[in-house]
């Protein structure tokens, strides 16, 4: 058992430990932590032993690992998780984890400087959802060094976290996507008409291949994926729970018939394809073809409501949205 030491009547500096809690580690080392007042090395003490007890002893040293070391370790855990999730996390803790805690070592992370730090990421403009992400990031690199025996506890768990403010999603109308689709340049609307009937993500389109298509069903398999990640399309499948198959109306199963006539229809063909060939890519699409086109089919649409004020019967519509 652990015994408190009175260092009272000793000669201490003002402002120096009152009291120093001593007791043998688990391997018969003795050990001690001062502190400044009694109870605080009374508790100090029963933890310890509990600890002893449950065979959750963490050497105190063990923490005294600089936290910028430990995230380098934990990083190179990531190589399995996908190539966006990798780059997010290591944008994350570039900008937001390291500058905070990049010269503390594990053991000095408290809940508190966890707080101040999150609570600090909003007062600085950061959104809400970014951090909560760069929270994630801390905290999984804590519950690393918890699993590796350099901490008691993970001090980011349980930290009350700033709500996210859902933004209102905006779908097309379906007149919206014809506006949309006959305003991009060809052979693109077949493109818009599958994305706005399909919901299918940018990287879902990308890597939809023609096995993947059953035109006399009408339907369309989405189990891959090409996100851009830096530059550079990374290729792999869905997550799990995203695989799905996806009913295509017949006369948008109709147009792909005619869109792929002509083409290159083995399985592993892609559907879509740049200009000149080979996959899209989104960081080209967007600007190039995308945005000039809702600008052409809100200018589309504006006349059609002008003409319908002046009692021409033609069909009306809202303004296309651009990507969020």
């Amino acid at each position: 058992m652990g015994y408190v030491e009175d260092l009272r009547d000793k000669k201490q500096g003002q402002g120096r430990p009152r009291w120093r809690a001593r007791y043998r580690d688990p391997s018969g080392r003795e050990r001690s932590k001062s502190f400044a007042r009694k109870v605080d090395a009374e508790r100090f003490l029963v933890g310890i032993e509990d600890a002893k007890l449950r065979g959750a002893y963490i050497d105190p040293a063990a923490g005294r690992v600089p936290f910028s070391e430990w995230a380098e370790r934990w990083a190179r855990t990531t190589a399995t998780l996908r190539p966006s999730t990798r780059k997010d996390y290591a944008t994350l803790l570039k900008n937001q984890v390291l500058p905070a805690f990049g010269d503390m070592t594990l053991v000095a992370i408290d809940a508190l400087a966890v707080r101040e730090w999150v609570a600090e990421l909003v007062a600085d403009g950061l959104s809400a959802k970014r951090a909560r992400k760069a929270h994630q990031v801390l905290s999984q690199i804590l519950a690393s060094a918890v699993d590796g025996g350099r901490l008691p506890r993970n001090v980011a768990e349980g930290i009350k976290l700033p709500k996210v403010q859902r933004k209102e999603m905006h779908f097309l109308t379906a007149a919206q996507v014809e506006a949309l689709a006959e305003a991009i340049a060809p052979p693109n609307g077949t493109l818009i008409r599958v994305a706005g009937y399909t919901g299918l993500r940018p990287c879902e389109f990308v890597a939809l291949k023609v096995g993947r298509l059953d035109l006399l069903r009408g339907t369309v398999r989405v189990a891959e994926a090409a996100p851009e990640v830096a530059g550079h399309l990374e290729w792999g499948g869905v997550k799990t729970h995203e695989a799905r198959t996806v009913r295509l109306p017949r006369s948008l199963a109709e147009e792909l018939g005619a869109y792929l006539a002509g083409r290159p229809t083995g399985r592993d063909e892609l559907v879509f394809t740049a200009p000149r060939g080979g996959p899209l890519r989104e960081s080209k699409f967007v600007p190039g073809r995308f945005k000039p086109a809702i600008g052409a089919a809100n200018q589309a649409i504006a006349q059609l409501d002008q003409d319908g004020r002046r009692g021409c019967p033609d069909r009306r519509g809202t303004s296309v949205a651009g990507p969020g």
